[in-house]
């Protein structure tokens, strides 16, 4: 009687326990649970109540459904069962309800058209879907009508009707042109919810004829085009005219003006309407009115306010839009319409019904055997729904009987409920505007305790705050939850602890000393099992040093501090905002550990900066403002290198770490990039100073790593821009705790000195890597592979080891440990080594020499047992050298070559051998102590190879048709030289090669004549010798045949003459040589030792003028020829003119100077248009006729004493030259003077050159024959400026 009473107590409880649990079942917290756990089936996913399809596309009809053993589904179609195996069109996918409907092989959607409903089942009940209704979307085509032109007159209200075809759903509707350009629509022209379009007054541009109604099925993605609507409006003006032309003067008629017209309402008709709407949906009333000028459209409701937050006005005000209606918005509902001449308004009634709606719908059901449950099922709506049950699909009057269940209405109550009774139920709530139906099971298990929290689940929270500790558990029965802290500690109850129904158990405020392991245990009738969870309790994150407010001058540093204290276990970071946003991204904001430092401080940097300090368990900020002020006037900045730091502080000294803090000295104008930290080890190194870090230049602490047995000492050194300062005072002393060492010594190797010794070598520790006084080394060995022990010894102050008596070569596993007065080292690793090596005791066996070409063999051998190498096998040594020549009678000695093959090669391969030799060789093993015996000789012959390329080859004594050419035999014949050859060809002016001729020289010949060449003629000659294996790298000569019998002249440049003015010289030389010679003029000042300055000269010129020199100053000048390798003329000198007094009056400025210039260039115009008018008669220059009044012919020698010119004759018979030009007396012919020579312009000793080197004084000019009219030939003008022949 107590269990049943206790049973219906907790009814309500278990109600809200059921709903917890099987939500935990719905979304696990353990898939194993699920899949041991039997369940009645659940609808997860159906298809929309009204389904329209596209019938283009397969019908897909969804029904998901889960449970435990997985259901198995069937249909029903317009209320019989729909067999889908009779249906080739219709397939059920695998595991699942859904029905697809092939209608892209053949079907029709038509035939499909129907009410679907799918029921899955299992052993433990059925779930029935919505009654699906199919039908197939339907865009048909506008049917065809004549449409009458609409000629409305200017200010008349118009309705376009657009009449779209009925379909399903319903198309959208909107107007367009025949450019498919939506039509402007406004307060005058708008689409009605009808689709018509509505004209409150037409004016003359609403005048078209494509008005065009498109109506867009979105189902089926198409869109049906009404015919164009043609709209024409007449003005008053046009019509009134029209009437004139067509009435006589007596007829007493005229069109009346466009007039205002107060609002008439062109939709909804009439002063009233009503408007019924369901519930939740979306309510459009619209109000669309006629007038001029056009009405505008106001709303209200009568009795009471438009709904905020849910009223919207949309086209234009003309509708009102109210979302998610409710019978609340029931009401009159009135719009306005007006303008100056008046109003018209309508009322419109709206009524909201409501489909159903649930209050309560059904929730599942789990219950143990013997309990009792209640299935609710509470819906409305307008009007109120009616309410019907179903068993497991079928009517619950005609369902089996369960002696467990009554209906009350509303309700199924169920009592004492055994495992027969799992059964899926079915609410459905209807009225006229449609139904609910919801599916709820009862699932009736026996179930023992279980519990879904992980176990050893650890929870971290900060003291004071709360501590939840989850406890998710599954019976049934519901189990009863108890919480106990330890292993076996007694039950939690009171006021400090929370009780959760979920399991949870909440401690409102952890303290230190609620850490620990908790544990939960849950038991029912069924049994009984516990968890165990731990907590952890944090010391919260606090900022001791916050922000403060700063006030600070503009182009200053200012710095934020955030210094906080937190769990040593939780990681911070920190983070800071300015005006609650990210930091700009400018490298003036320095973040450093526990502050904000910004640099050249602007006006955009006022505001509040915060601090927020996070770690994964809690949160905290601090805050300060920045206000930022101009700078008063500074004096010029002097930038120095910072003051030392000061006041340094050992704080929290640990035996491995301290924490070192200082106050910083002055910058001096530079802000301080870094403080470099360095300490002085007082026990073992006094005096010497080692770096230890660096940190940021805003940082004032460092926590620094120590080692043990260490007599520690810091200075810090701050650096900026200018420099480092002088290091700080040391802090005060701080010798740390002496410690086993860390470490062994590195780099330990075992080699054997000896053949009878093993010598061990180590990296001794430094100082302070001894940790404690009393620094040995223990050092042990034994042989590898062998059952031996260690055998060890210990040593100080070395760093070798030498173990003596070992056999040859054997390997030896060694470790070297230190230790000191408190213990040893770690464990050290091992390391193998070797005794002493020996050399090898045996040669290389069956030594073969493969010759593979003149310059290559191979060499074969056998290697030798490794046990007799009696070392590091380092490789094979072949030595190899020539005996002899064999196409050579004298031997000569060579030295042995060497050639090592590492490791256990067996072959290799001896290359650069010299061809028709004789060698020998032999092969030796070597380790790492030298070399074994070596193998018996092995003699081997190269064969012939092609010689070398002869040694020399001369051409000497050459004729007219003859060259002789000697040559030297090979530098290294290779073989049997057999014969020469000797390939040579003709060379032309162009360089183009003709013929080839080949000539075969026996090999005992050393020179040869050629005969029958060309005279005159430059020859290539190839010369190369052969052996029988072919012909050996060839050398090349040219030779020239002579002209004649005389020696042949070779270039040369003569006669070098200077002509100097203030800043400029006038170069000119002689030049025999052959044609096409590009000459250069080098100069320098004459004594110096400077390099030679070169100027290039255009083209075959034999003159050139030097320019921009110095006054005053003698030079050194030489004439040289390009391509003709050392050949230059030799050095002249000569000196440039003083420089002229600088203090002279401008002439150019005095009258007297402009008169006289102004009359000069008149009497030279005149003088030219004298000299034109005598050309044209045939009459002769005043110059010309000057140069026929000489009585010299002849020109006058070059004075070669002061390098000035003589006159020159002008006649034409080119008199020869007495002394000026001289022809050699080799015979050799002179190449011909260049148009623009010197000595074609000249005026005695006084004649000065201009800077562009042309002569100052009368105009003398080069003859050449040019056609003229008279008896007396014309000539041209020289290349000297023309000006100057009237000076």
């Amino acid at each position: 009687m107590t269990k049943k009473k206790s049973i219906s107590a907790s009814k309500a409880s278990l109600v809200l326990f059921l709903c917890q649990m099987i939500s935990a079942l719905d979304v696990p917290l353990d898939s194993k649970l699920l899949e041991e756990l039997s369940q009645p089936p659940t609808i997860t996913q159906q298809s929309p109540k009204d389904y329209i399809v596209d019938p283009r596309e397969n019908i897909v009809i969804q029904c998901e459904a889960k449970g435990k053993p997985p259901p198995s589904f069937s249909w029903t179609r317009n209320g019989t069962h729909f067999d889908i195996d009779k249906d080739a069109q219709v397939t059920m996918k695998p595991n699942s309800g859904t029905l697809v409907i092939n209608i892209m092989n053949g079907g029709k959607a038509e035939a499909y058209e129907g009410v679907y409903q799918c029921t899955a089942r299992n052993e433990r009940g059925a779930a029935i879907s919505n009654n699906i209704v199919i039908r197939p979307s339907r865009s048909p085509l506008w049917t065809k009508e004549k449409l009458e032109p609409n000629q409305v007159r200017e200010g008349d209200s118009l309705v376009l009707h657009c009449r779209p075809p009925v379909g399903l759903p319903p198309p959208i509707i909107f107007w367009m042109d025949n450019a498919f350009q939506r039509l402007p629509q406004s307060e005058r022209v708008s689409q009605g919810l009808n689709g018509d379009l509505y004209f409150s007054n037409v004016q003359p541009e609403d005048t078209r004829e494509d008005y065009i109604c498109y109506a867009r099925f979105n189902h089926t993605q198409t869109i049906q085009q009404k015919q164009p609507i043609s709209v024409k409006v007449f003005s008053m003006d046009s019509l009134n005219d029209t009437i004139a032309a067509n009435l006589s003067d007596t007829d007493v008629y005229g069109a009346r003006p466009v007039t205002e017209r107060q609002p008439v309402l062109l939709t909804p008709t009439g002063s009233t309407s009503t408007k019924v709407e369901l519930r939740g949906n979306v309510l459009l009333l619209e109000c669309i009115a006629a007038g001029l000028p056009t009405p505008v459209i106001r709303w209200i409701k009568e009795g009471g306010e438009l709904p905020a937050n849910r009223t919207f006005f949309e086209n234009f005000k003309k509708t009102l839009k109210i979302i998610d209606v409710s019978e609340a918005d029931s009401g009159n509902y009135k719009c306005i319409a007006r303008n100056i001449l008046g109003s018209a308004h309508h009322v419109i009634s709206v009524t909201v019904k409501a489909a159903p709606y649930w209050i309560t719908a059904p929730r599942n059901l789990v219950l143990s055997p013997g309990e009792d449950g209640t299935l609710i099922c509470r819906a409305n709506g307008n009007p109120k729904p009616s309410i019907s049950w179903l068993a497991n699909g079928v009517p619950i009057a005609i369902a089996p009987e369960d002696p467990s269940r009554k209906v009350d209405g509303d309700t199924i109550i169920f009592s004492h409920v055994q495992e027969r009774s799992s059964a899926v139920y079915q609410c459905n709530a209807s009225n006229e505007y449609g139904y609910l139906l919801a599916n709820a099971f009862v699932n009736v298990l026996a179930e023992p305790p279980r519990i879904l929290t992980p176990a050893n689940k650890l929870y971290q929270v900060i003291a004071d705050s709360p501590a939840l500790l989850d406890c998710a558990y599954f019976g049934s029965p519901k189990p009863e939850i108890e919480w106990f802290k330890g292993v076996k500690g007694s039950i939690l109850h009171g006021s400090e602890y929370i009780f959760h129904d979920n399991g949870t158990l909440e401690i409102p405020v952890a303290q230190k000393d609620s850490t620990g392991a908790y544990t939960c245990v849950a038991r029912n009738k069924l049994g009984k099992i516990q968890n165990e969870v731990q907590l952890e309790i944090k010391d919260p994150t606090v900022i001791i040093k916050q922000p403060e407010y700063k006030v600070i001058q503009r182009y200053g540093q200012v710095s934020f501090e955030c210094i906080i204290k937190h769990d040593s276990t939780l990681l911070p970071t920190v983070i800071w905002l300015k005006d609650n946003d990210e930091l700009p991204d400018d490298e003036r904001f320095l973040v450093g550990k526990d502050n904000l430092t910004i640099m050249n401080v602007t006006d955009k940097d006022d505001g509040t900066y915060t601090c927020i300090v996070n770690t994964t368990l809690d949160s905290v900020s601090a805050s300060a403002v920045l206000t930022v002020v101009a700078a008063p006037p500074t004096p010029a900045i002097i930038y120095a290198r910072p003051n030392p730091p000061f006041d340094l502080e050992l704080t929290g000294q640990l035996e491995r770490s301290v924490e070192l803090s200082w106050i910083p000295g002055d910058e001096n104008n530079s802000p301080i990039t870094n403080f470099v930290i360095e300490y002085e080890d007082g026990l073992h190194e006094p005096g010497l100073w080692h770096y230890q870090t660096e940190v940021p230049g805003t940082q004032t602490t460092v926590q620094l790593k120590l080692s043990p047995y260490v007599n520690y000492s810091f200075r810090v050194i701050a650096v900026n821009e200018i420099g480092r300062s002088q290091p700080s005072e040391p802090s005060e002393q701080y010798l740390t705790k002496s410690a086993n060492p860390d470490e062994n010594p590195s780099n330990v190797q075992g080699i054997g000195s000896e053949p009878d010794n093993l010598v061990i070598t180590w990296e001794s520790l430094k100082g302070f890597q001894s940790n404690g006084p009393g620094l040995q080394y223990k050092v042990s060995w034994r042989q590898k592979d062998v059952d031996d022990e260690w055998t060890s010894v210990i040593v100080a102050n070395v760093s070798k080891y030498i173990v003596s008596g070992t056999p040859t070569f054997v390997p030896y596993e060694i470790k070297v440990q230190a230790l000191n007065d408190l213990g040893y080292a770690p464990e050290p690793s091992e390391v193998i080594g070797h005794s002493g090596e020996d050399l090898p005791m045996v040669a290389p066996g069956n030594v073969q020499v493969h010759v593979i070409n003149s310059t290559l063999a191979k060499v074969h051998w056998d290697p030798v047992p490794l046990k007799t190498v009696r070392g590091h096998l380092q490789g094979y040594k072949v030595y190899y050298w020539k005996v002899q020549s064999l196409s050579r009678r004298s031997r000569r000695h060579v030295e042995k070559k060497i050639l090592t093959f590492k490791g256990n090669k067996t072959f290799g391969m001896l290359p650069g051998l010299e061809p028709y030799s004789t060698y020998k060789l032999n092969v030796r093993v070597a380790n790492g102590k030298g070399e074994g015996p070596a193998s018996p000789d092995k003699v081997f012959r190269t064969p012939e190879g092609v010689p070398s390329s002869p040694s020399f080859l001369k051409i000497t004594n050459p004729t007219l048709d003859s060259l002789t050419l000697e040559w030297g035999s090979p530098t290294h014949p290779n073989g049997v030289l057999t014969s020469y050859i000797l390939k040579f060809q003709p060379i032309n002016n162009t360089h183009e090669l003709g013929p080839l001729v080949e000539i075969r020289i026996p090999a005992n010949e050393s020179s040869l004549i050629l005969k029958n060449l060309n005279y005159s003629t430059r020859y290539k000659f190839y010369f190369n010798a052969q052996t029988s294996v072919g012909s050996g790298n060839q050398i090349t000569e040219e030779a020239v045949t002579i002209m004649d019998e005389v020696q042949p002249l070779y270039p040369r440049i003569r006669n070098v003459t200077t002509a100097a003015a203030e800043t400029y010289a006038n170069i000119s030389w002689e030049y025999e040589g052959p044609d096409h010679a590009n000459f250069y003029v080098e100069y320098g000042v004459a004594g110096s030792k400077e390099d030679w300055k070169k100027e290039i000269v255009n083209g075959s010129r034999s003159f050139f003028v030097l320019k921009g020199l110095t006054p005053g100053t003698a030079y050194k000048v030489r004439v040289g020829a390009e391509g003709l390798s050392g050949f230059r003329s030799s050095e002249d000198v000569f000196e440039t003119g003083p420089a002229m007094a600088s203090r002279q009056v401008d002439i150019a400025t005095q009258g007297w100077f402009i008169g006289l210039m102004c009359a000069v260039a008149l009497l030279i115009l005149i003088l030219l248009i004298v000299c034109f008018i005598r050309r044209n008669k045939g009459g002769k220059y005043p110059v010309k006729e000057k140069e026929d009044a000489h009585a010299d012919p002849e020109i006058q020698p070059m004075k070669e004493d002061d390098g000035t010119f003589g006159e020159y004759s002008d006649a034409e018979d080119h008199k020869p030259l007495k002394k000026g030009s001289r022809t050699p007396s080799d015979r050799t012919v002179k190449k011909e003077d260049s148009d623009d020579s010197l000595v074609d312009y000249g005026e005695g000793v006084n004649g000065q050159f201009n800077e562009d080197g042309s002569f100052i004084g009368q105009y003398s000019g080069k003859k050449e024959k040019e056609p003229a009219e008279g008896n007396e030939s014309s000539e041209a003008p020289s290349p000297v400026n023309a000006m100057n022949s009237f000076v």
